[in-house]
């Protein structure tokens, strides 16, 4: 079966993995690449159970930063992986790849990020459904589904991101709270573009307008905190964390895998999130000459 959209659901009761709703095409094995390591020889088995000073500390602050989850074989993979992704040729309704203005060539459009990419991908699907869902698991509790998966390349001349909440992109529609897992696939610092958040400040919910970077009286009041990355470091935070990062003017990528979840007691709402971003904002080879299409948040 080949589909653009497919769903997500959580397995039985008693599993950590969220799965596919059906089998689709799979990229990842059309032209193979001697460097990625066969996924059979992937275990991504060497995360540690979190513990309740790590669970603590995350809903005091909002986010939480994990040290090297990965093992050197794991983190290879990733690394291959997502420079797959990072080489697919753009495909119309299929993964979406966006691209902006490079700062340090300019009239050079370089990729942005790519979307929607777990049914093409088996490796990355079983990261998104089963690796890192687990440990949202621990944090609250309870089952999770996946609501969105994007890699933010930031490659040398990448852009910055305002300072915002997650909560602000219109994603009250498809859930009350979103959980998001960073995986730094290369080093982030603050000389690149490291993430930045604001401790403490998701208990005061939304703290902007709709659709807007968050208020300059507001974000007046932050004390941020850098959150520099090594590759396998993960950070996890919630969709009213305030956070932001800077633009990318050094010669090195900051690849950064974003995995975001909702809860399973309010739905499965992935295929209609991505058909609402598709519509509003299509990935570049699917733009109409003379539309104007603006990144919000």
């Amino acid at each position: 079966i080949n589909a653009e959209y497919m769903g997500f659901w959580l397995t039985e009761e008693g599993t950590d993995s969220v799965a596919m709703a059906t089998s689709v095409r799979d990229l990842s094995s059309e032209a193979p690449e001697p460097s990625i390591p066969p996924l059979s020889v992937v275990p991504f088995t060497s995360s540690q159970p979190l513990s309740p000073e790590q669970v603590s500390q995350y809903h005091r602050d909002g986010f939480l930063r994990i040290g090297d989850m990965f093992s050197a074989v794991e983190l290879s993979a990733l690394t291959s992986w997502t420079t797959q992704l990072q080489n697919w040729p753009e495909t119309p309704h299929k993964f979406m790849k966006y691209f902006e203005d490079s700062l340090l060539q300019p009239g050079t459009r370089i990729l942005s990020r790519i979307e929607l990419f777990a049914e093409y991908h088996a490796g990355l699907r079983r990261v998104c459904t089963e690796v890192l869902s687990s440990k949202v698991r621990e944090l609250y509790g309870e089952d999770v589904v996946l609501f969105k998966e994007k890699i933010n390349f930031k490659l040398p001349g990448g852009g910055d991101f305002k300072p915002h909440q997650d909560a602000q992109a219109g994603w009250d529609m498809f859930g009350t709270l979103h959980v998001t897992v960073l995986i730094s696939i290369d080093e982030a610092t603050m000389e690149n573009g490291c993430l930045e958040l604001a401790a403490g400040r998701h208990k005061e919910g939304l703290l902007g307008p709709m659709w807007a970077p968050l208020p300059d009286e507001v974000v007046s009041t932050f004390q941020w905190q850098a959150a520099p990355t090594r590759p396998g470091d993960v950070v996890i935070f919630d969709s009213f964390v305030p956070h932001k990062s800077g633009v990318n003017p050094t010669n090195n990528a900051r690849r950064v895998l974003y995995v975001t979840y909702g809860f399973a007691r309010e739905g499965d709402h992935r295929l209609a999130y991505y058909a609402e971003k598709r519509k509003n904002l299509p990935p570049d080879c699917e733009r109409l000459p003379g539309v104007s299409y603006q990144y919000k948040v």
